[in-house]
């Protein structure tokens, strides 16, 4: 039978894989298990437990909706994670820890913590666990926590009043009047203790997670990453510092101005710590690095500094102390590393695609990683044996459709540089017809995607719609080494267009290119750039732009989250020169902005704030040029819910649709066609109002 071609309900119906834990005999994992349903537009999420030695995976809960964390403890008979759950008549107001056996039985909730669970670790003897909560900092207790607690979520008030320099992040207020501290909970009593009540050490306020501390294998010890500025800027330059719990005495063990630390992690032995380390006083650029400090009062002591490339957490120690493993991009892939401490020399033990997540315990090792042709699947390396598929969740759903083909290509960019390239077919790709070309721009613009199955920006269903894509790791991605990647530094926009307009020239050198049909898309900086060619590449040789959550105006975008680097990417604050800022705003040359292009943002995007789409979009519509609005008034920085991510892929495939010259078959409409029609259509119904009187000026 024909295969089907491949389509947003498909994508919204794989099977999303978590960060898999292992068991301390290497023998099962746990890792949790998103499904989303495009009717009742909500998601579900589970516990599965897989076998690493063969059998099916079993689903370990079924009462939860947001089941996620999971942890084996350090022996093997609990597996702990973080839920919102209704037991006992009581439903949790905000997560809390659970446990449950992996031989099955009923998950239970240890404790009650008022202020919420955001992640945790297990203690070595396995009847505690460190908890991260966001708590009022100057109160003393579980029972003045709760209180506080109650009482602020039966205010009337809805304002947010603070004199923090970080009070939201990527899509949420922090807290107000809270920061996070550490908690030791009790599996036994279920009682709580804070860690850092009554002292001024805090977490990280930007999203802390279980890799923002470590517990040392007596545990008698915890060391954290924490910001020692009083300001707290997003931005910040953490320092490691290391509580003894029975002394209660602080400890930094790694603190200097000029560097970033975070990430610790214990070796086996406890007598040092290995972090992630970049001199920030050198450049905002420089890379995460492997860092190692003995306990003994030494130096700690870059280890990787004559390695070309990022560390990405998590850090893990092999079992006989010589080396670590972790995560680190090469040339648009992702693969797991091992470091070794002695000869300083790094090696692929796991290639990528892209590589997400790993664990590693007894000799076996399990990896979580995708590729362009496959979502995430789980994999176990046994020592001394071929790697093997532990799942197979979404092979049958797939195994249903057909996929183009995708290649990796090398041209020649900015400064005579060879920049790398991907290339995506659809279906039954024949070199000997022509057509349509979709530019994917990324964002970051300090990544590089390529070999990966993305969600949101899917290339392979792009594809399927019968365009070829081109993805352009232009200067400025990450993976390339730190020359290219700091190369658009203070001059944003330049050299990326360049490497773009490249691109475009190879693809219409090609037989099957359609040169009145290339088109070109991004989001977030992908977004800033083809906003920027709007008003830089010459009318005519882009049929369209789609510009999601793209950064518009860079004075105006000091109403985002992260303000504090804006000098640093782009030389200089506005207030000091503002000619060197607009040398890099797009908004300063819309006088030559003439392509038609489809907007599109959310409101609850603090990253780009929603303001930057829609002066963009009112410009368009103010110098007469034709565009497009979608706004989504409860999405962040990426569209997350499935009937408004349906919705994006109907505007955007009906949008390059509207704008293809190509020919219509007679008697025949193209879905894409039909999608534009259909979704023009819905504009116009929903805009038949009765007639608002103009608003006046306050």
């Amino acid at each position: 039978m024909a295969k089907k071609k491949f389509n947003i309900d498909a994508l919204w119906k794989v099977e999303r894989l978590g960060a898999p834990s292992l068991s301390p005999d290497g023998a099962q994992a746990v890792c949790s298990l998103a499904r989303y349903d495009m009717t009742e537009n909500k998601s579900h999420t589970s516990l599965w437990l897989l076998s690493t030695l063969g059998g099916r995976p079993r689903a370990l809960t079924h009462a939860g909706e947001k089941d996620s964390q999971p942890r084996f403890s350090p022996h093997g008979d609990l597996i702990g994670f973080i839920a919102k759950r209704e037991q006992e008549g009581q439903k949790d107001e905000e997560p809390q820890f659970y446990v449950i056996p992996p031989d099955g039985g009923e998950a239970r909730r240890i404790g009650q913590v008022a202020t919420g669970v955001d992640a945790f670790r297990w203690f070595p003897d396995g009847k505690r666990v460190a908890l991260v909560s966001w708590v009022w900092p100057n109160l003393r207790g579980a029972a003045a926590q709760a209180k506080a607690h109650k009482a602020f979520k039966a205010r009337k008030e809805t304002g947010y009043a603070t004199s923090e320099a970080t009070y939201r992040y990527w899509d949420h207020f922090i807290p107000q009047d809270r920061v996070p501290h550490l908690l030791v909970l009790d599996l036994t009593t279920g009682k709580t203790t804070d860690l850092f009540e009554g002292t001024a050490y805090e977490l990280s306020r930007a999203d802390p997670d279980a890799e923002a501390f470590d517990i040392s294998p007596d545990g008698r010890r915890i060391v954290f990453a924490q910001d020692p500025s009083p300001i707290k800027p997003v931005d910040a330059r953490m320092a490691l510092t290391e509580l003894d719990l029975r002394t209660r005495r602080f400890t930094d063990i790694a603190r200097d101005p000029e560097w970033d630390f975070g990430h610790p992690r214990y070796s086996p032995d406890g007598d040092r710590v290995a972090f992630t380390a970049s001199h920030q006083e050198r450049k905002h650029t420089m890379p995460r690095q492997l860092a190692v400090c003995p306990r003994n009062g030494g130096r700690w002591e870059v280890v990787s500094a004559e390695w070309d490339h990022e560390v990405n957490a998590p850090l893990r120690w092999e079992e006989d102390g010589q080396a670590l493993l972790f995560v680190a991009e090469q040339r648009g892939r992702s693969h797991l590393w091992r470091f070794d401490l002695a000869d300083r020399r790094a090696e692929v033990i796991v290639a990528g695609g892209t590589l997400a997540a790993f664990d590693k315990a007894a000799g076996t090792l399990v990896t979580l990683a995708d590729t362009a042709d496959h979502p995430a699947q789980l994999t176990a390396h046994l020592p001394g044996e071929e790697p093997r598929r532990i799942e197979t969740f979404n092979d049958t759903l797939l195994g249903g459709f057909a996929f183009g083909t995708h290649e990796e290509r090398w041209i020649t960019g900015a400064l005579g540089d060879k920049v790398q390239m991907w290339v995506f077919y659809p279906p039954g790709f024949d070199k000997k017809k022509k057509y349509p070309v979709l530019h994917t721009i990324h964002g970051g613009p300090h990544t590089a995607p390529g070999d990966h199955w993305h969600y949101r920006w899917n290339y392979k269903l792009f594809a399927s719609q019968g365009y070829v894509v081109v993805n352009v790791n232009y200067h400025g991605s990450s993976s390339f080494g730190h020359v290219f990647l700091d190369s658009i530094t203070h001059r944003w926009g330049e050299l990326e267009q360049q490497d773009i307009e490249a691109a475009t020239d190879w693809v219409l050198k090609q037989p099957w290119a359609d040169r009145k049909r290339v088109f070109a898309s991004g989001g977030s900086y992908g977004g800033f750039m083809v906003a920027w060619m709007n008003g830089h590449v010459k009318p005519g040789r882009y049929a369209a732009y789609i510009c999601h959550a793209g950064c518009y105006d860079w004075t105006a975008m000091f109403a985002d989250d992260a303000y504090s680097w804006h000098a640093k990417e782009l030389g200089a604050w506005y207030w000091d020169d503002l000619a060197k800022v607009n040398a890099q705003s797009p908004h300063a040359f819309a006088a030559a902005m003439k392509t038609p292009t489809l907007v599109i943002h959310g409101a609850l995007d603090y990253r780009v704030p929603d303001q930057q789409g829609l002066a963009y979009y009112n410009t368009l519509k103010a110098r007469g040029v034709e565009a497009r609005l979608l706004w989504f008034p409860d999405e962040n920085h990426w569209i997350l819910k499935p009937r408004n991510s349906k919705l994006w892929h109907e505007e955007f495939f009906g949008w390059l649709a509207a704008h293809d010259p190509g020919p219509r078959a007679v008697g025949k409409r193209s879905e894409a066609a039909a999608v534009a029609e259909q979704a023009m259509a819905r504009a116009a119904n929903a805009s038949v109002k009765p007639r608002a009187k103009t608003p006046r000026r306050s």
